[in-house]
């Protein structure tokens, strides 16, 4: 199936929907990004729709008020706190034949929203960042920013996405998995198959969900004891996780972002150790705002290095539009891919914008850019 974009009558602006909120852990973090996006989008060029979707799952028509969609003092924004209406719903099109928006309300009469021309999704995690947004929205026809339906997917299971990333020969470092079955019939054999993976890469480990982002649910084990602890937690997030060995060395971050003429590398940044937290998880991104070092101290032939390696890595898993490629530059002088994120954060910290501002692309031109790729694309294979 294919759809190709309708062409814009001279008088009516493309009209973007930014799509945030969703049912995963990072809620909080899509709607701060959201904000971000369209406190920064330009409004002379686009028409914008606001469109947010609860942690329990319903699409609401939310307020187009990026100040309340912030982190203040401590306390997460979330898409309940912006939509008036606690049973209105808005639906997109299922069919390429229509791009209209429809907002219904019990007992009334259904109100059409307009036409959209491209979705803007801002969402992390599952029900969202995995591929299943972007399956809905090619079977509507609706173009949308950022990467398709299989990199999406790739990009959200740390499983696959190093699998893909060793076929390719991109390095990757030592990882088991331990998948809900192996778990929910034998949990003796499973902690047996993470300690014998300790036993030959040593402890501490990382116990992660496999498929969550912004650090959530991850735990730095040292040793046996604190294991089940993280596991739990771990499970809270994701039935099936990921357990990965320490790599010593410097986390670098490089951004990638397509441009006409095929992807491009951002100069990389750094993440330094922060003092207050064992590693970088959420709160020290989040919540104590540690700020990552931008451009990164590398020399000219290990810039060049990892963002090749960056450029090699979007390739690999068929993405588009942007990603963030993080690497651990070991001791001996390695560059190690960790993960790639296929929507990274736009929050006013996060290092994905902050890094292409540092390269020459400011965050307005990043969002536009994002759109007219996004326009440029048809839906279906490509």
């Amino acid at each position: 199936m294919s759809s190709e974009t309708s062409p814009q009558s001279p008088e009516r602006k493309p009209r973007v929907a930014v799509v945030f909120g969703g049912r995963s852990s990072e809620h909080a973090i899509s709607v701060v990004t959201a904000g971000a996006v369209l406190r920064a989008i330009d409004r002379a060029k686009y028409d914008v729709l606001p469109i947010g979707i609860t942690t329990d799952g319903r699409w609401a028509l939310t307020a187009d008020d990026p100040e309340r969609m912030t982190i203040a003092d401590r306390s997460l924004p979330s898409v309940e706190q912006l939509t008036d209406a606690a049973d209105g719903g808005v639906l997109l099109p299922v069919t390429p034949a229509s791009r209209e928006v429809v907002y219904t309300e019990p007992g009334a009469v259904p109100k059409a929203l307009g036409e959209v021309d491209v979705v803007f999704p801002v969402l992390h995690g599952p029900y969202g960042e995995d591929g299943t947004l972007q399956g809905m929205l090619e079977l509507a026809g609706i173009p949308y920013v950022g990467a398709g339906v299989l990199a999406s997917a790739v990009g959200q299971d740390k499983e696959y996405m190093k699998r893909v990333f060793t076929s390719f020969g991109l390095p990757v470092g030592p990882y088991v998995v331990i998948r809900p079955r192996e778990w929910e019939n034998d949990q003796a054999a499973a902690r047996k198959k993470i300690v014998d993976f300790a036993g030959e890469h040593g402890w501490p480990l990382f116990v992660k969900p496999a498929r969550a982002g912004s650090s959530m649910g991850i735990t730095k084990v040292d040793d046996l004891s604190g294991l089940d602890e993280a596991i739990a937690e771990a499970r809270r997030h994701d039935p099936k996780i990921l357990v990965e060995s320490l790599l010593r060395g410097r986390e670098i971050e490089c951004g990638v972002l397509e441009f006409e003429d095929g992807p491009r590398a951002s100069v990389p940044a750094e993440i330094p150790p922060v003092s207050a937290h064992d590693f970088y998880d959420f709160e020290a991104k989040y919540i104590d705002s540690a700020s990552g070092i931008v451009p990164a101290p590398l020399s000219e032939e290990e810039t060049r290095r990892v963002q090749e390696l960056a450029v090699r890595a979007f390739d690999a898993a068929s993405c588009e539009g942007l990603v963030r490629a993080d690497f651990f530059l070991t001791e001996d002088g390695e560059f190690v891919i960790n993960e790639i994120n296929t929507m990274p954060g736009f929050t006013p910290i996060s290092m994905y914008p902050r890094m292409w501002q540092e390269t020459g692309v400011e965050y307005p031109e990043l969002v536009d850019r994002l759109v007219q790729a996004a326009l440029r694309r048809s839906t279906g294979l490509r």
